[in-house]
């Protein structure tokens, strides 16, 4: 008896969406890229959570900070006042992980649905042969595994890169340590990432890029938020409903400073004395 993957109805999903794509014109790779760009305009909501999330992590860094350095020998009086602090000023640690999260049955479902097209693909060999499954001309088979061609190690380096680029972009609340982590830990899943097949980093690849854009246009279009209790950059916004001020009482108002007359001398004028011409 053979039990249903959890992940089939899922499977089933993407493969439609696939076809729906391949049916309108576009070669499967680009069926790919569309699905990764259908899927990131879903979790657009999530993405604006996971942002403001940042922001306001970052607004208070620094009483999370002076919390951390306060009980760093006791742990766990350390994670309670944290979770404290967080209650109290509306914060959601979990909210930059979700975009990730709801990625990751899609990556799977992605993977098995590439394996599913490797074994049986849509067309037959005749639609490889004609170049169904290639993209661009530059990548010959998207079914088949990263390490089969080289144009694999081309899209492997550019997915290292743009995740790099999205990691810097998205880790602003992480400390030196993580973000250097998680800009190594690409790397490091190369040697399995080889075994993926070309269109599963493809999809990666395309999502990695969608986030640096996304980074580049948040840093631009939304304001950074200021640390609570602080002064803002430009100083207090008056309105039409702002009242003015008053001018202050006038026991507040300080005499000017008296400027002292000029000193007189006591001392006469000089007298000068002519010198009188000698008459002819």
């Amino acid at each position: 008896m053979i039990v249903a993957s959890p992940l089939q109805p899922l499977e089933d999903l993407l493969r439609h969406v696939l076809n729906a794509l391949h049916s309108v014109g576009l070669p499967w790779a680009w069926s790919i890229v569309g699905l990764t760009i259908i899927v990131r305009m879903l979790l657009v909501p999530l993405t604006v959570k996971q942002i403001h999330s940042m922001q306001n992590m970052q607004a208070h860094a620094p009483q999370m900070k002076e919390i951390q350095r306060k009980y760093k020998g006791d742990r766990t009086k350390l994670n309670e006042e944290l979770m404290k602090f967080y209650k109290e000023n509306n914060i959601n640690p979990a909210a930059s992980c979700l975009p990730l999260l709801a990625q990751l049955p899609v990556f799977i479902g992605l993977f098995y649905t590439l394996r599913h097209f490797a074994k049986n693909p849509p067309g037959g060999q005749a639609a490889i042969d004609r170049g169904d499954f290639s993209w661009l001309h530059f990548v010959p088979d998207i079914t088949k595994h990263a390490n089969s061609h080289w144009s694999g190690y081309v899209l492997l380096t550019i997915y290292v890169l743009s995740q790099v680029a999205s990691t810097y972009f998205m880790s602003g609340t992480m400390q030196k340590s993580q973000r250097y982590l998680m800009m190594i830990l690409p790397i490091a899943f190369i040697p399995f990432i080889l075994r993926f097949p070309t269109g599963l980093v493809l999809y990666w690849m395309t999502t990695n890029l969608w986030t640096v854009g996304q980074g580049l246009i948040t840093r631009r279009l939304i304001p950074k938020v200021a640390p609570p209790g602080g002064p803002s950059p430009s100083g207090p916004k008056r309105s039409s409903r702002t009242p003015p001020k008053e001018p202050p009482p006038p026991d507040a108002v300080e005499p000017a400073a008296e400027v002292p007359a000029p000193k007189q001398s006591n001392a006469q004028p000089r007298r000068v004395k002519r010198k009188k011409k000698a008459r002819r």
